[in-house]
């Protein structure tokens, strides 16, 4: 939390930079940076309320909010001194009242802040129809964007109106000029803008080869659920045979125990042998889970080469493989969790094998645990540890039971007693209760002292057992998985180096191609991979319905389709440098990524609607008839308010950006990186690239006439 609680105060700071820098007047930067405060505390109320709280999610929410909750208010207040610079340029005789002209330059922009704003509220509309894992970690990180982000549009449609009439009226800023940086900025600008709008096509082909670079690239980047977490500690499972004793368990644990203790980094290991029967995860006595902390930092305090968490891994892997007769795999505390509640395994990837003989299915998970092991990024391969271990069988002999007036009930109960014992009642010690057992016959139950055990019948009778069952010593599995009420064998694996994704298509074709499955058997893949497709195609089909609802919303804006399709560009445009990010990042598509992505569209919309917007108010309300005249203007005037929304919202997001290594902030990064990637390319390619094509293939909007038919 105390990370993500940094980068939302940096991020803050950036924000103020940026207001200050393009306002250049104390007044209108504190009528724009007020939404910030009013903004997040109606979100930590609204989250108080909903019972959600704040946390990392929830604070990761704002940080991202961060630089978009003043872009309503910059919009509004740029646009108000305008007009009012503007209005003091005038000659005094027709210049119009202060009031009259901030009224007027607040409803001009209007419309732009709510569709825009309610644009990107609405694209984050998917977040809240995941489900499992990722929606219990993302929807508090949407909940928290949205509403303070429409605390902000109502902040900038009532508060900054108001504070623009009670701050600027006398303020200084309306008697000088334009800020130096904006000019500088429209000085950079104008010559780029003019020639593209001369020659629309030389920059509109550079960009559609953009944009298929970054098609072909979101298709071949690696895939995975979550970005991996930086936890500080690990949890390690060792296996040995079933059926091995608990001392021998404990022995060979401590071998392992001792051999990571080995390495500067580990800092302390707590370890659990077994678990109880009734246990939510019972173990048996030869598997063990070590907890191990971490301090990376310590080898350099000794002296000693410092290395990375993955080189870590590694080495650690690699002393544990050195001890015989266990077998280990490698996670940690909350990603082990995750694993387990989606494939049922401590592990990334479970090839689940499906059947009824259990001595074919071992053979079967042998001979894919030995084709998986080539594969390039598969680590701690194992088979799910299955074997006979010694047993008894206790056939009931009906006829017998019956000849001696028995039942099946009274033997089970006797066969109880003599094996496992019988409640009969309980006892308190101290606060807390137990049964007591009482269990007739040996220490240690055989077939003898069960055979000797008594059989009572209703009326008194006593039978021994051995006279009506068949009891012998016999092998049989530790245990049996099933699922679905199908028999089942698992080959867990974890993945270092590369992205699960890849790795899980080359087991599908390795198990293909060098498994041969008799009729009956046959595999399935579980995991985080199972888990990341499903949310894909869940978002896909959601987002597919919002964007349908997006273009209506914008038609019904703008009244013209034509139009709605020139805002909707600035999708794409975003995409180009969204993917840029993804690959800069490491080139793996996470869950992460994809909201990333989903939040950048939304605010690439924003820009456009403000460009195209504006073409339009200076063609129906001033009078531009020179259709490029009202382009080129519309693009200069709007420079400013993109710029500063555009960076306001992209600096905010670098302290995040930054953070990939810190706890609490591994889902966070991958989407910052995205989003300040995508609104890299798309404030750029919008300002350019946008204005060319809306002069070369747009049409002019005639203002409406006023004369009145004779």
């Amino acid at each position: 939390i105390d990370n993500t609680i940094s980068a939302l105060e940096e991020g803050a700071l950036f924000v103020i930079l940026v207001v200050m820098a393009f306002l250049l007047s104390i007044r209108a930067s504190l009528i724009t940076l007020v939404a910030i405060p009013i903004s997040l505390l109606v979100a930590i109320l609204t989250l108080s309320a909903s019972g959600t709280g704040i946390n990392t999610m929830t604070l990761g929410g704002m940080a991202i909010a961060i630089g978009a909750l003043v872009d309503d208010a910059i919009i509004d207040v740029e646009n108000v001194i305008r007009r009012l610079r503007e209005n003091a340029a005038r000659p005094p005789d027709v210049r119009r009242p202060m009031f009259e002209v901030i009224f007027d330059a607040s409803v001009e922009v209007r419309m732009s802040i709510v569709f825009a704003t309610a644009i990107i509220l609405l694209v984050f509309v998917p977040l809240f129809f995941l489900g499992g894992v990722e929606g219990r970690l993302l929807k508090p990180l949407g909940l928290a964007f949205t509403v303070s982000l429409a605390a902000s549009l109502l902040v900038a449609l009532t508060l900054t109106p108001a504070l623009c009439s009670l701050l600027l009226t006398h303020s200084k800023t309306l008697s000088q000029r334009e800020p130096r940086t904006v000019a500088w900025l429209k000085t950079l600008y104008r010559p780029p803008l003019e020639f593209a709008l001369r020659h629309p096509w030389l920059v509109t082909a550079p960009t559609v080869l953009l944009l298929a670079i970054a098609a072909a690239g979101l298709v071949l980047a690696g895939k995975s659920f979550l970005p991996e977490f930086n936890e500080g500690s690990l949890v390690v499972n060792v296996a040995t045979v079933p059926g091995t004793s608990l001392e021998e368990s404990d022995r060979l644990a401590l071998r392992v125990q001792e051999e990571l203790m080995t390495h500067p980094e580990v800092a302390a290991i707590g370890r659990r042998t077994g678990r109880a029967e009734e246990d939510e995860h019972a173990l048996g006595v030869e598997s063990s889970e070590l907890e191990v902390r971490l301090d990376m930092e310590a080898p350099a305090r000794l002296g000693r080469p410092t290395r990375s968490k993955a080189e870590l891994l590694e080495a650690l892997r690699d002393g544990v493989a050195g001890i015989p007769g266990v077998v280990s795999s490698f996670g940690q505390p909350i990603s082990h969790r995750i694993d387990h509640m989606l494939s049922g395994t401590p592990s990334g990837i479970a090839v689940k094998i499906f059947g009824d003989d259990l001595t074919r299915l071992r053979g079967i998970a042998e001979r894919a645990r030995a084709v998986m092991a080539g594969i390039e990024g598969v680590v701690d391969l194992r088979v799910e540890q299955q074997a006979a271990v010694p047993a008894l069988t206790v056939d009931f002999d009906r006829g017998a039971l019956a000849r001696h007036g028995l039942t099946v009930e009274h033997a089970s109960r006797a066969l109880a007693a003599a094996s496992l014992g019988l409640p009969v009642t309980r006892v308190l010690r101290g606060n807390r209760s137990y049964d007591l057992m009482v269990r007739v016959g040996d220490d240690e139950p055989s077939a003898r002292a069960i055979g000797n055990a008594f059989v009572e019948a209703e009326n008194g009778a006593r039978v021994p057992l051995k006279a009506v069952a068949s009891i012998r010593e016999d092998r049989s599995p530790n245990f049996i998985a099933r699922e679905r009420a199908q028999r089942k064998i698992n080959v867990t694996c974890n993945v270092a180096g590369r992205d699960i994704g890849s790795v899980v298509a080359a087991i599908r074709a390795a198990i293909a191609d060098g498994v041969d499955l008799p009729d009956g058997y046959h595999v399935e893949y579980g995991g985080q991979f199972e888990s990341a497709a499903a949310t894909r195609d869940r978002l896909l089909l959601v987002g597919t319905l919002v964007f349908v609802l997006v273009g209506f919303l914008l038609h019904l804006a703008f009244r013209s389709s034509r139009d709605a399709v020139f805002v909707l560009l600035n999708l794409p445009l975003a995409m180009i440098g969204g993917v840029a990010g993804v690959w800069l990042s490491g080139g793996v598509l996470s869950v992460a990524s994809i909201i990333g992505f989903i939040t950048v569209f939304g605010i690439a919309a924003r820009n456009g609607i403000l460009l195209v917007a504006h073409i339009r108010h200076l063609q129906l309300e001033e009078g531009v008839t020179d259709f490029f005249e009202a382009v080129r203007r519309g693009a200069l005037e709007r420079l400013a308010p993109i710029a500063m929304t555009a960076l306001s919202a992209g600096l905010a997001l670098v302290p995040l950006a930054l953070r990939g290594e810190d706890p609490g902030t591994e889902v966070l990064t991958p989407m910052a990186i995205v989003i300040l990637f995508g609104l890299l390319s798309s404030t750029f390619l919008n300002m350019i690239v946008v204005p060319a094509l809306y002069l070369a293939l747009g049409r002019p909007v005639a203002a409406p006439s006023t004369e009145v038919p004779a």
